[in-house]
């Protein structure tokens, strides 16, 4: 499998606060990958270094063999990467078709002039956006609500929303902050068969954090572990839940039982 992500011992400083120190890992092309410990463990920090909201103060990132550490959020989109937020963040004022049109509209080609006068060029591309919307929202179980607000659908949906927004970019690296908060055991359980599906039907690959032990011993291949900014592990699901030093920082006994 080639390389599609490289994190290349970065580090991030806010004053004198090392929210995160040294930090290294990869993801190859269709892996599906966690990043989990404690709150406060640097893990969001490190999702947004990785997708431009930050610049890492130490250490490089690399996408697809390009350096993408330095590049604005919207750039680093454009080279792959889409991810939801651990708060959900729609355009709660907009409809549910329109949040996802927004993001296709990254790959449109006509320009504000053909937007102006609505010409032929513009209708087109907007009717090829509304359909593959509507496409998309089908899959999730969203079409019956493609011209509610947003902010009415109930929390599950809106995250559904979520992830199906971030799918409309195109990404070739999908990263979840934190999926199954608020979710019931039920809940938790579709979202763990919808990422296992969304990662085979899009051929991409999945960075995934989250509290969810279940969720997540139950769907990564690999699994990165922070403390305090720092790893202190990496392995498989089974060397995860077996490691003493993870353990006593994290999982509590009753993980491994």
């Amino acid at each position: 499998m080639a390389e599609l992500l490289k994190v290349d011992n970065v580090s991030m400083v806010f004053g004198g606060l090392r929210a995160v120190s040294n930090f290294s890992m990869y993801i190859n092309e269709g892996e599906l990958i966690g990043l989990i410990g404690p709150n406060g463990a640097g893990k969001t920090t490190a999702f947004n270094m990785i997708t431009g909201v930050y610049t890492p103060t130490e250490g490089d990132v690399y996408f697809n063999g390009t350096k993408s550490s330095g590049k604005k959020s919207y750039q680093v989109t454009q080279l792959g990467m889409a991810r939801t937020f651990q708060n959900i963040r729609l355009f709660s004022e907009l409809t549910v078709i329109d949040n996802v049109k927004i993001a296709y509209n990254m790959h449109v080609t006509y320009n504000l002039a053909d937007a102006i006068i609505r010409d032929k060029k513009y209708l087109n591309e907007e009717e090829y956006i509304t359909q593959k919307a509507l496409d998309l929202l089908k899959i999730f179980h969203l079409e019956g609500e493609a011209y509610e607000m947003a902010k009415n659908l109930p929390y599950g949906k809106q995250r559904r929303l979520e992830i199906a927004r971030a799918l409309a970019t195109e990404p070739k690296l999908l990263l979840l902050d934190e999926p199954a908060a608020g979710m019931n055991p039920q809940e938790t359980h579709e979202l763990m068969e919808m990422i296992r599906w969304i990662r085979e039907h899009f051929k991409l690959s999945i960075l995934l954090i989250e509290h969810d032990m279940s969720l997540v011993m139950g769907v990564c291949e690999r699994i990165y572990v922070l403390e305090y900014g720092m790893k202190i592990a990496e392995g498989t699901p089974e060397e995860i839940k077996s490691n003493k030093r993870v353990i006593e920082a994290y999982l509590g006994e009753e993980v491994i039982n």
